[in-house]
């Protein structure tokens, strides 16, 4: 009996360890399904949230670009009522002698009181103190005529409001219109070139008998070299030109003669100042695409002349005191030469390469510029060798054309604010990659 007794018990310990140990395993099963379920929804919560917020950056992108396309145009708007200029001949020292209407006897001044306003929003009034950050270290060129030198020399005045200037060097035998200009602001590293070419591309004077015509002969697929030495210093380049093809030119491709411009040859067609002004604003763009070198562009578009009553030559004038609100026929020859100039941008922009992109962009400024007739010298330009003829072709300084120059920091600010989105984004990528 005391034999059962001690086999029952002796049974009954191994039932019981046989439940204490399938207890045991069991709670180890349970615990590890349980954990496995916890990590699969753990893992499965982060998959939905890594994919919502790759849905909500690639949707802000998209937000991003459409606003972009979808920017105010600043070129689009009219003259309104403003404040006074930046600065006058007395606080700008650099302003250049044949530009200083005040000096020369000008005396209204409210065509100085207008600012431009587009149509969607408001143009900043332009700041020295932003312009010399975004430019420290850089070099700025204005590559064209005397309307392309007239440009920087507003700016000048302009960024002088910050900074003063070094003059880094000066030809004295030529004129002020026909010589380049090389200005250095130090503490900033910032360096600002007017660099002289007429048509942009290679061009020789047409002579007879010894005698200059005032016609040339223009090499319409060879860049000027004036500019084309400069590129490798060059960060920010504003092309303009357009007034000099209106003379009797010869033109040529690959060294042959392939028409003119008033040449009045019945040999020679004429093919006109537009063929011309679009194949050498092409050849100077394609040449900045080939430098290799990342150069952010700006073609500043036609600027028009005002001559009433006659051209420069024959007693033309200009002579108003207020913008000339009246609707211009879109029929004028001075959309045709904008037209042309913008499509040479865009077909710039178009046939960049995405690794070698830095922006090809338009200072659109024809149509505003076509109201600034009370913005010109006019008899007040003190050239004593052309005493009673007027320019209606330069700008006053001061006046209209520092708009040109809020504009181009507009310009240049939205080309920046882009890079560092798109640097944004890219960097979004590679994190959550």
């Amino acid at each position: 009996m005391e034999r059962k007794s001690k086999i029952s018990i002796s049974r009954a310990r191994k039932f019981s360890f046989f439940i204490s140990s399938f207890s045991s395993i069991s709670s180890v099963t349970s615990l590890f399904f349980y954990t496995s379920v916890f990590v699969l929804a753990l893992f499965f919560c982060f998959h939905l949230l890594v994919g919502s917020k790759e849905q909500t950056l690639s949707n802000t992108a998209q937000i991003t670009h459409y606003i972009k396309k979808e920017e105010c145009d600043l070129f689009k708007g009219r003259w309104v009522r403003g404040s006074a200029s930046y600065y006058t001949n007395y606080t700008c020292k650099t302003i250049p002698f044949l530009r200083n209407c005040f000096l020369h006897g000008r005396e209204d001044s409210s065509f100085l009181n207008w600012r431009w306003k587009p149509e969607k929003c408001e143009l900043p009034r332009f700041s020295a103190e932003k312009f010399l950050v975004l430019l420290r270290g850089k070099t700025m060129a204005f590559i064209g005529d005397s309307l392309a030198r007239n440009q920087m020399e507003s700016l000048l005045c302009l960024v002088s409001m910050a900074e003063s200037p070094k003059e880094a060097e000066k030809r004295k035998d030529v004129g002020e219109d026909e010589s380049s200009a090389n200005w250095v602001f130090p503490n900033h590293n910032f360096t600002l070139l007017a660099l002289r070419s007429q048509f942009l591309v290679s061009s020789a004077a047409v002579v007879i008998n010894g005698t200059a015509t005032g016609g040339f002969h223009l090499q319409l697929d060879k860049p000027d070299p004036v500019w084309l030495e400069k590129l490798p210093v060059i960060d920010y380049a504003v092309f303009s030109d357009a007034h000099w093809f209106f003379r009797q030119n010869y033109l040529y491709e690959q060294g042959k003669l392939i028409g003119c411009v008033y040449c009045q040859d019945q040999n020679v067609t004429d093919l006109g100042p537009g063929f011309a002004i679009r194949k050498a604003f092409r050849t100077a763009l394609t040449a900045v695409k080939s430098s290799r070198r990342k150069i952010f562009t700006v073609l500043r578009s036609y600027s028009p002349a005002h001559f009433e009553n006659g051209s420069w030559n024959s007693g033309g004038v200009c002579n108003r005191t207020q913008p000339d609100e009246t609707e211009f026929d879109e029929k004028r020859v001075e959309w045709e030469y904008r037209r042309i100039q913008l499509e040479e941008v865009e077909n710039a922009r178009k046939t960049e390469e995405k690794a070698m992109e830095t922006g090809f962009e338009a200072l659109d400024v024809t149509e505003m510029m076509m109201k600034r007739v009370d913005g010109h010298p006019g008899v007040h330009w003190g050239n004593v060798w052309m005493k009673g003829y007027s320019d209606c072709i330069h700008w006053c300084l001061p006046g209209p054309i520092d708009t040109w120059n809020e504009l181009l920091l507009k310009v240049i600010q939205r080309k920046t604010e882009t890079e560092e989105d798109d640097d944004e984004e890219e960097s979004t990528k590679i994190v959550m990659n």
